[in-house]
């Protein structure tokens, strides 16, 4: 039997389009990144304070079940902290949840344009992806139905969703969720829950309760903390139980769970962090509509602004460029050739993006 000469990856790893970050620019440049969906208005300042007293325990292992913030996250959403499994970023959980429910020949199934993550962590089990086509960038709750099989393991949803920001609201998702059998999980990645301010969506811990085959995973990157890579899971006791037997045995880090712990008790910070968003998402949402863009409309930390060609959103992405402000290209990641999503900064970004974009507009 002759063997390779090298170690061969598992099949279908080489066919996987590695995850494509959002632009930082260039080394030493004043470009303002609007590109990641980050905080505007940096972190909390207890959850600096918090970071700066975990940095003198270094030489300390930190708790392996991440407590103290599984504790603070039960404190402030209401629940049993138990039913908590806490992750590097919640990359690290979405990763877990494909490992742990997907294998050769099962099949999951997401929206178009939903995260791009979910594609890698699904192929990278030996598990094929089923993309649904959308209606007008949003997801199709009949639609999805329809493309589950016998294989069918796991359903990918984000809501509000990443990178169009639209989302379905809770009877939407509860009429999702009860077309779907017992064994198939529905995983809400609800990672932009914070800034959402539509009275119908729901965050999906009412499924999570009341269901055995529904987790909510969430993370701290857009309230301020995307450096530290803290993510967070709720989910039936069955399901936390599998995903603590396979999670690294510290993968979160001690200033991590410090910062964290903070952060989500400081809801002051996360109200503001709300409001300033809700501004200036409407600013640009109201800014822009019309002048040969379409603003779709966005419950999350970003808008997706599709021009007429996308000829002109590669123009409009590089006079931004030239302008210092780096906005997130799409179409590599997501196929959406004609967008750009643009993360919601400061006042002075917002106002200065818009009047560039106007001015194209004018040429």
């Amino acid at each position: 039997m002759s063997h390779p000469s090298r170690p061969t990856p598992q099949p279908g790893i080489l066919d996987i389009a590695p995850y494509l970050p959002g632009k930082s620019g260039a080394p030493g440049s004043k470009s303002v990144k609007l590109s990641a969906n980050e905080s505007p208005l940096g972190a909390s300042p207890k959850a600096l304070a918090a970071m700066a007293e975990a940095a003198t325990q270094l030489q300390i292992y930190p708790e392996g079940s991440s407590r103290i913030l599984r504790e603070a996250l039960g404190e402030v959403h209401g629940i049993d902290p138990s039913r908590i499994v806490c992750g590097n970023g919640s990359d690290d959980l979405l990763h877990l949840l494909a490992q742990t429910y997907l294998g050769e020949g099962d099949e999951a199934v997401m929206n178009r344009y939903g995260f791009s993550v979910y594609p890698i962590i699904t192929r990278a089990t030996g598990a094929k992806i089923v993309m649904v086509d959308e209606a007008d960038y949003r997801a199709d709750v009949d639609a999805l139905l329809a493309a589950v099989t016998e294989r069918t393991k796991i359903v990918w949803l984000a809501n509000p969703n990443n990178p169009t920001g639209t989302y379905l609201n809770a009877a939407e998702v509860a009429r999702l969720h009860a077309g779907l059998r017992p064994d198939i999980l529905l995983v809400a990645d609800s990672a932009y829950a914070e800034y959402v301010t539509a009275a119908d969506y729901s965050v999906g811990m009412d499924l999570v309760n009341a269901h055995e085959n529904v987790v909510m995973v969430r993370t701290f990157s857009k309230m301020g903390l995307a450096a530290v890579r803290i993510g967070w899971m709720v989910g039936p006791e069955h399901v936390v139980d599998a995903i603590h037997r396979i999670r690294g045995p510290f993968n979160v880090n001690l200033p991590a769970q410090q910062a964290g712990a903070a952060a989500a008790r400081d809801v002051e910070f996360t109200q503001r962090l709300k409001e300033h968003n809700a501004i200036w998402r409407d600013y640009l949402t109201t800014e822009l509509a019309g002048n040969r863009m379409r603003v779709i409309p966005s419950q999350a930390n970003f808008v997706l602004v599709l021009f007429e060609t996308p000829e002109i959103a590669a123009r409009a992405f590089e006079t931004l460029v030239e302008a210092g402000y780096i906005v997130r290209e799409i179409g590599a990641s997501y196929g959406i050739h004609n967008g750009l999503r643009i993360s919601i900064g400061s006042e002075e970004a917002m106002r200065a993006v818009v009047d560039v974009l106007k001015s194209m507009g004018d040429r």
